[in-house]
Formats: structure tokens, C-alpha cells, sequence
């Protein structure tokens, strides 16, 4: 078990009496994990809602990533002011991604702390790509919102680009709904459990289109999902043809934000049409479905995300029926060799 980071993976520290760095030690930092998650989210105006049993489940089900190698924390005098987290993926079209998550304290930013980490993480990475013969491409990724200005600096500063850009939207409840009805010959049905599969499937089968897809299964990723307190079936909206999915909205309610935030938000999400059932106005009857629903529940908005460059048409669709964009977030990647290449 590792316990402290590996000093060669370190770049130099900044000189800040009682600033040290050390490993994951176990169940015991996920409530010093989530206080600097909460400082962090009110300096960068980031609406979550976590609570310890959250890390802990999350911590649970972790792919690709071992805490005890793939971790740094950041103290001051014993006490954590940051840390993150590495781990690997690999996309259907091959290209391989190296992926940073990280916080740090606002009152520890701007000192060279966060930079550090971030060179410690990508050399950790680095350890991990060197294992993986593959001849496809390989990127470091950090996701971030536009909001995070300290993190967009440090990052920006360390060479990764914006590659994608995506859009949070949010929908009032009461404005007029188009008339969207379900395309002749399908029909939506009550999710029981033994829809679960096939359900997830045809998800990621229609995913599979998508801009940076990732193959998930059901065996690996699906019993962390039922673990999670907004999984809720009895609001998805699923359409079928005969015994095929044809397509879905997998909406939830946050229960913890709703109160944290003081609102009535329901989420459409998982909005996927499998391409027999493209373009015949499916995608559109489900939301339209979808938002009524929440409409019935006493929801005041409705909220989703969605990829600002989706060939499919999505950002289009979700204008149309009344989403408007209220945030921005982007995806950062850097090249696994930029470092090389920048110095020859």
C-alpha cells in the first residue's frame, strides 16, 4: 500500500513552511475530501451536491484507477488542502485518454501547489501509458467549467486545449410544449428489471456515435448505478418496437441539489435513439413526454447537458422544444508527448 507519493514523481515543490504531500490513506480522507470539494464549488461556482456515503460509493466502483497509486494530497501543517486523482480510458476509435480530476483549496491557489500536483499526476499517468502498447492516439483530459477561472490558468498554462465544448441548459417548466407525438408502431412501457440489459445496451449502442465514446458494461458499470440514490427507472421514458428499445430519456431528480439549491429541477438526461428510429421525431415525443411528467410532479425546470458540436442535430432539438444554454464547460486535452516535443 502506498502512503506516500513517489518523490521522483514530484516536480519541485513550492518552498511554503508546513506544505507537504502525501497518498491516499483510505476512508478516512473522504470527509477531508469533501470539504475542500465544498470550498472549492462556492469559489468556482459550481452547483453539487456530495456527501461522504457519495465519495465512498463513487470510491467503490472505481475503473482504471487504484487511489493508493493513482492519488495526491496536499497538506498544510496536517491539514488537506487539495488533491487528485488519474485514471485511463480507452475510446472506441482507439484513441486513448489520460484523465486528471482535481481541488484545491481557493485559499491555497495561486502558490504553485496546484501546478505541482498536476506534474506529478501527469508523470504518473505517464507510468500507466508506458504499460499500454497501442498505436492509436494518447491525450491527457481534464474536463473543466467555464466558471473554474483558477483551474482554465492552470491548465491552459501547462499546454491543454479546449477539444470540445458543451452546454448545460435549463428549461421553465411552464412554457409551451410542442405537439410531439410517439412515432406510429412504438410505444413506451414501465422499466422493470428486466429491461435493465436490454436498456443498457441500446444506450450504449446509440452512444456509439458519439464524440469521444467510451464502451461501458453492464456487468461492470451498471451495479454503481443502481447504488446511486437518483437512480430512478419509474421516470425513464423508454420506447420500444416490439421487443427492440428503439430510444429513451433516462430523467432523474436530484434530491440533494433541489434542496441545497433551494429549487424544483428535474434532469433529461441519457436522451439516446437508436438509427433504425432516427429522425421520425422520437428523440422530440420522449422529452416532450419527459418534461411533462415533471410538469405533473411539480417540478419548476428541467435541465440537461449536451455536446455543443453533436452531428446528430441534439442542440438543435433542444432548442426547439425550449432549452436555453446557462453554463459552459469544456474538454481539455494535451498530447501525451507534448512535454517531449516542446523541449527537442
Amino acid at each position: 500500500m502506498l502512503t506516500q507519493p513517489e518523490k521522483t514523481l514530484l516536480s519541485e515543490s513550492p518552498n511554503l513552511p508546513g506544505l507537504t504531500f502525501r497518498g491516499f490513506a483510505g476512508e478516512s480522507d473522504y470527509p477531508k475530501m469533501l470539504a475542500v470539494i465544498e470550498a472549492s464549488k462556492h469559489a468556482d461556482k459550481i452547483e453539487r451536491s456530495e456527501t461522504v456515503d457519495d465519495l465512498r460509493r463513487n470510491y467503490d466502483h472505481l475503473t482504471h484507477c487504484d487511489p493508493y497509486t493513482d492519488m495526491l494530497f496536499a497538506e498544510m501543517n496536517g491539514e488537506v488542502i487539495g488533491y487528485n486523482r488519474v485514471w485511463w480510458e480507452k475510446q472506441e476509435d482507439g484513441v486513448l485518454l489520460y484523465n486528471v480530476i482535481g481541488f484545491l483549496h481557493p485559499d491555497w491557489r495561486r502558490k504553485r501547489i496546484g501546478t505541482t500536483m498536476l506534474q506529478h499526476a501527469e508523470a504518473r499517468l505517464r507510468q500507466i501509458a508506458a504499460r499500454h502498447e497501442s498505436p492509436g492516439q494518447k491525450f491527457f483530459q481534464f474536463w473543466a467549467n467555464d466558471s473554474e477561472q483558477a483551474l482554465l490558468g492552470l491548465i491552459e498554462s501547462q499546454g491543454y486545449q479546449p477539444a470540445r465544448y458543451f452546454f448545460e441548459m435549463t428549461r421553465n417548466i411552464n412554457e409551451p410544449l410542442p405537439e410531439a407525438p410517439l412515432p406510429p408502431g412504438l410505444e413506451i412501457r414501465p422499466v422493470t428489471a428486466a429491461h435493465y440489459r436490454p436498456i443498457f445496451e441500446a444506450s450504449n449502442e446509440a452512444f456509439r456515435d458519439h464524440w469521444g465514446f467510451v464502451e461501458r458494461t453492464f456487468e461492470e458499470d451498471f451495479p454503481s448505478w443502481m447504488e446511486d440514490p437518483d437512480f430512478n427507472p419509474a421516470l425513464w421514458k423508454v420506447a420500444w418496437d416490439g421487443d427492440q428499445v428503439a430510444g429513451m430519456v433516462q430523467n432523474f431528480v436530484n434530491a440533494g441539489e433541489n434542496n441545497e439549491y433551494n429549487r424544483k429541477r428535474g434532469y433529461t438526461e441519457g436522451i439516446s435513439v437508436r438509427r433504425p428510429w432516427r429522425k421520425l421525431g422520437l428523440a422530440r415525443s420522449l422529452l416532450v413526454q419527459s418534461i411533462t411528467m415533471f410538469k405533473e410532479m411539480g417540478m419548476t425546470e428541467t435541465a440537461l447537458g449536451v455536446d455543443a458540436e453533436n452531428l446528430s442535430g441534439a442542440l438543435r432539438l433542444y432548442l426547439s422544444v425550449g432549452y436555453k444554454e446557462v453554463k459552459r464547460s469544456m474538454n481539455y486535452r494535451k498530447p501525451l508527448d507534448y512535454v517531449e516535443r516542446k523541449t527537442r
